[in-house]
């Protein structure tokens, strides 16, 4: 089985995390052993859904968090098995298999119940001479586990009514005993067998494999009794008659602990500390019966394989990225605060987009790029640099551009409008999910603050979004323990941006960094466009050297 690797970007992706994910898993696809798989941390924007629309490309799956899940563990794949058959059938495949736990399932492979080796011993070790008739026992299940034969009667029908007793021994022992529908256990004397039947017994066992006459097979189907020959004595007989009844009667089937391949071992774990049990069953999305896992299989977990892509710092990454194994870093951005166990690839260039790194690896593999995979880096650039407008643009992102733009078949300025546009038409969205729709949290000693972003080339509907947004940041503030927020709405035809904020001393750090007077929690900066270049820098700087 080959190993499996996501490539997965930030929170809150942007065109550049969502695309470079694409891209990359399909490069590492032609060049590398394994499967790999693009995977998206959170919610895509209009931006990135209208480049994922104009090219047919599917959007990457969610991944929310990359802890250990279920799935990562060795399950034993172990088959469930019918109510229906023998409790003598379930211990030769426990015993067989080596298993101490058995899933009862139905025939869509739902789990049912479950019988442990202990059900079946305490069944075993109660006496109870009507527990086959309860059970409603077929009674090819009774001649199965006596490794006998039906000889009169019908193989499908059930034992019902009445007691389990041996009648071998005396004659007037059954005469005194039975009660019609009973099961009695003979030897081979025939005048017992005939007693048997006349005192109305549901059922015969005869041990020592002996011959039954055809008098008494007549007499015994007018009578209605079933007549069954087995090769053992009358001691074994009784030791494995109880092992004949249906494993539905002995399972447990109500309060069952079960865990579904998707949850999270952080959190099985206490559940399974805290339950004395030896297995636990295992389903899948469907509630269909999967496997066990028991306490042992938490030990040595397969961590999740995680390729990151545009974005290096621990509160930007998917939840739980500690819990996973790192491979490989590509990103654009300052050096972040992950820490891997074991030395990774990490690729980190001074370029304004991942997607241009991503490019350069294509001509370095010598891999074509697909139409769909250049419009992919084409758009990831164009968003990143503002087409071409940001100072984190370099002239190797421009030429890039202007090269899959080629292989694309797309005109960059009127791609560029129609995608800017989609970006910023968000009138159906509410204050929370534009404002989390490129929102990014960055920490600089004791201070926790967000910042997110929207440009746009109309200056109408960034005012219209700043009317929406100006109240939320108070409501966001606090959340996740930022102690600021700010908000860039970014002109891409003006190259300025207009930065709203709230929080303590919020409006003191945009001063100290940029030297503008602060109004009403606003002000425009002009010449600024970029938030990882220009806006971040000059912020961390003053939040650096001052204590504020």
């Amino acid at each position: 089985m080959q190993d499996k690797y996501y490539v997965v970007g930030h929170k809150n992706p942007d065109t550049d995390s969502i695309c470079s994910a694409i891209a990359l898993a399909y490069l590492k696809n032609q060049t590398e052993e394994g499967i790999y798989s693009p995977k998206r941390a959170g919610q895509i924007n209009e931006e990135t859904e209208f480049v994922l629309n104009y090219f047919g490309v599917n959007t990457p799956g969610y991944m929310p968090d990359v802890g250990s899940q279920v799935k990562d563990m060795e399950i034993r794949k172990s088959k469930g098995m019918s109510k229906d058959i023998s409790v003598r059938k379930v211990w030769e495949y426990m015993r067989e298999n080596q298993t101490m736990t058995v899933a009862v399932v139905d025939e869509e492979n739902h789990l049912e119940g479950v019988i442990s080796m202990s059900d079946i011993s305490n069944s075993l070790m109660v006496q109870n001479a009507t527990a086959l008739s309860e059970a409603k026992t077929p009674f090819k299940h009774i001649a199965e586990t006596l490794d006998g034969e039906i000889i009169v009667g019908d193989a499908d029908a059930c034992f019902t009514k009445g007691k389990v007793f041996i009648g071998a021994g005396n004659a007037d022992v059954v005469r005194k005993y039975l009660v019609p529908g009973d099961l009695v256990i003979l030897g081979n004397r025939a005048e017992d067998h005939l007693n048997a039947i006349e005192q109305g017994a549901g059922c015969i066992v005869i041990a020592f494999g002996a011959e039954i006459s055809p008098a008494i097979k007549n007499y015994a189907e007018e009578k209605g009794c079933v007549i069954i020959r087995t090769p053992h004595d009358s001691y074994a007989i009784a030791q494995l008659i109880e092992q004949s009844i249906p494993a539905g009667a002995i399972m447990v089937s109500e309060n069952l602990l079960t865990f579904h391949m998707d949850d999270f071992t952080d959190k099985i774990k206490v559940t399974m500390g805290k339950n004395r049990i030896r297995n636990f069953p295992i389903l899948d999305k469907n509630d269909q019966y999967v496997g066990t896992v028991s306490r042992r299989n938490l030990l040595n977990i397969a961590k999740k394989k995680v390729i990151l892509v545009d974005h290096n710092e621990m509160s930007q990454a998917v939840d739980n990225i500690e819990q996973a194994e790192i491979i490989e870093i590509v990103d654009h951005h300052r050096i972040g605060t992950l820490e891997t166990n074991n030395p990774i690839i990490f690729r980190n260039q001074p370029l304004g987009c991942t997607a241009t790194i991503i490019y350069q690896m294509f001509h370095e593999k010598g891999v074509e790029i697909t139409k769909e995979i250049a419009g992919l880096l084409c758009a990831a650039i164009i968003s990143d640099t503002l087409m071409f407008r940001s100072p984190t643009c370099t002239a190797i992102d421009q030429a890039a551009a202007e090269n899959l733009a080629t292989i694309a078949e797309v005109e960059i300025e009127q791609f560029a409008t129609e995608m800017f546009k989609a970006g910023s038409n968000l009138g159906s969205k509410t204050a929370e999910e534009i404002f989390y729709q490129d929102f990014k949290k960055f920490i600089a000693g004791r201070v926790t603050f967000g910042v997110g972003q929207i440009s746009s080339m109309a200056a109408d509907e960034l005012q219209r979004l700043k009317e929406r947004l100006e109240p939320h940041l108070q409501y966001e503030c606090g959340k996740h323990g930022i102690q600021m927020v700010f908000f860039m709405l970014t002109n891409i035809l003006e190259e300025n941006t207009e930065l709203i904020c709230y929080g303590e001393h919020s409006e003191e750090l945009i001063k100290s960094a940029f030297g503008v007077d602060v109004s009403k929690g606003a002000c425009v900066l002009q010449g600024i466009v970029s938030r990882k270049k220009q806006l971040i820098p000059l912020m961390m700087n003053v939040l650096q050297e001052n204590d504020i």
